[in-house]
């Protein structure tokens, strides 16, 4: 009888476990028919399943299978969801409310917003409209990065706001913590974007900084203005705390290329970025690194390089992924349910009426657009102006009537360092895309996924390794489709090479920005 009684428990069994709102207490769940009976500590309830600790281990059962007896029973019908929200205030304190009240709005949800007791916390209150109860509690901290995923790892946060990937000695931790590979699918999300940009006073004469540069005046080697084009006087430098997501995103995206060791101990650290932004737009020789979206009443540095590109940051070609120092804002998940309610908050963040959200916060969204071929600067022209001895006219003439007629799509998709694996941002980009296919979106439409490599090397090689990730982004993409019907779309794959770089190739930022995988439309 236990074997049966545990065989017909484990078929029940989900992969994930559910989120805990209630103290454990003893429990006995019993079957419809009464044929079956499980016993043991209840770990937790999100409305439709319940977690159970007992003799057979810990185990998750259908809520409506069973009858709940027993002090540790929740109320069903009037049952709370309760989300813990912890990490970066970029995210905390704009974002991710105004995407709660949007949500709430649409779906008949009152909200009201408790403080805590300090200024790192605060509580959202959803209740039904029709009755007034209350349907879900969102418990959020709001301090930095490295306190999110800390909270993660204590078990005191479902959902961690980051403005950086996930470090290595977290992801391993994180795993030994039973909360899954948080770099696996669906563990992982692109909220929205920023970018990493160089912002300067209005009264500054400088006008561009290249990478290179860059790197070196935070590693404290160019100290003055001069070394820029600018008049000789000392460089004032200004950066983000260093515990902050972004204070580490700069020394992941700039440092860590240029293999320098630390930024300068010189440097002005600000808490926020308001105060950042202030003090520069303040000081005509101040130099700050600040987020996009933040950057108030400063002005954006454009990157340049020795071969003649430069590149702005803007809203398109931050979401493209041209600009070389975007930003991705994600949010990161443990392995195990969240309650319905939270489960469906999260869906809707992906939704058109999410983007809108996002967009009048400041940040850059992930709508998809397609951008004709006029729209795209002179890229056509730059590759003409660098075309190498290898790039044939031919060559150019096929990429020409192969693009031009088409549209690229915003959604770009790029590897990690030295490997075949898709970065974080590509990886959710992956996702969204698929989940276009999905609904349609692109019936009766081609969609051709083009590889693009930097220039080093043989040009026949890196057109080869560029076709190679192309097709890898294709098949990613269609695998993760589940649900489409492939069959009222074409999925189709060419390379260019580095027939049409959109930087110089004498940094590893510049490289990195030409190796990429486009998608175009039409």
């Amino acid at each position: 009888m236990i074997k049966a009684i545990c065989v017909a428990v484990l078929a029940a069994l989900f992969l994930f476990g559910a989120i805990s709102s209630v103290q454990a207490q003893d429990i006995t769940l019993t079957s419809r028919d009464s044929k079956v009976e499980l016993s043991g500590t209840l770990l937790g309830f999100d409305g439709e399943f319940y977690r159970v600790q007992t003799e057979y281990g810990e185990l998750t059962v259908d809520g409506s299978g069973v009858l709940c007896t027993g002090p540790g029973c929740p109320n069903i019908e009037d049952f709370v969801a309760e989300l813990q929200i912890s990490g970066a205030p970029t995210l905390g304190a704009v974002v991710m409310p105004a995407l709660l009240e949007a949500f709430a709005q649409k779906n008949d949800y009152v909200t009201e917003r408790e403080e805590g007791e300090d200024s790192t916390s605060f509580t959202y209150l959803l209740s039904r409209a029709s009755d007034g109860k209350l349907a879900a509690r969102f418990f959020f901290r709001v301090t930095n990065t490295d306190e999110g995923f800390a909270d993660l790892l204590a078990d005191e946060a479902d959902i961690v706001m980051s403005l950086r990937e996930i470090r290595a000695e977290e992801r391993s931790r994180a795993r030994e913590a039973g909360l899954g590979d948080m770099t696996g699918i669906n563990r992982s999300r692109v909220l929205a974007l920023d970018a990493i940009v160089p912002v300067v006073s209005g009264t500054n004469p400088v006008q561009g900084i290249s990478p290179v540069d860059l790197a070196q005046v935070l590693a404290g080697r160019i100290t003055n203005w001069k070394a820029l084009g600018g008049p000789d006087v000392p460089i004032d430098l200004h950066l983000p705390d260093d515990s902050s997501g972004l204070g580490q995103a700069i020394v992941d995206q700039l440092l860590r290329p240029a293999n320098l060791g630390k930024l300068s101990d010189k440097a002005t650290r600000h808490a926020t970025s308001d105060s950042l932004s202030q003090a520069v737009s303040a000081d005509t020789f101040a130099l700050g690194l600040t987020s996009y979206a933040e950057r108030g009443d400063t002005q954006a540095l454009m990157l340049t390089g020795r071969c003649g590109f430069s590149m702005q940051a803007s809203r398109r070609t931050i979401k493209t992924e041209d600009y070389p120092l975007t930003a991705p804002m994600f949010l990161y998940f443990p392995a195990r349910r969240l309650p319905r309610l939270a489960r469906e908050f999260l869906a809707f963040t992906r939704g058109p009426a999410a983007q809108i959200v996002i967009r009048r916060s400041g940040f850059v969204d992930q709508t998809p657009e397609e951008i004709a071929v006029e729209q795209q600067g002179n890229r056509f022209a730059n590759a003409i102006a660098q075309a190498g001895t290898e790039i044939t006219l031919g060559e150019l003439q096929r990429m020409t009537a192969t693009l031009v007629p088409m549209a690229r799509l915003s959604t770009s998709f790029r590897f990690e360092a030295g490997s075949v694996r898709l970065d974080a941002q590509s990886r959710s980009n992956v996702q969204q895309l698929a989940r276009a296919l999905e609904v349609g979106q692109y019936d009766a439409r081609r969609l051709l996924f083009v590889g693009f490599s930097d220039g080093n090397g043989p040009s026949e090689a890196n057109r080869d390794i560029a076709l190679r990730r192309a097709d890898a982004v294709r098949r990613a993409v269609n695998e993760a489709a589940v649900a489409a019907n492939l069959e009222r779309v074409e999925l189709g794959v060419d390379a260019f090479g580095e027939a049409m770089p959109m930087a110089c190739d004498d940094s590893s930022w510049g490289r990195r920005a030409n190796r990429r995988v486009e998608v175009w439309v039409r």
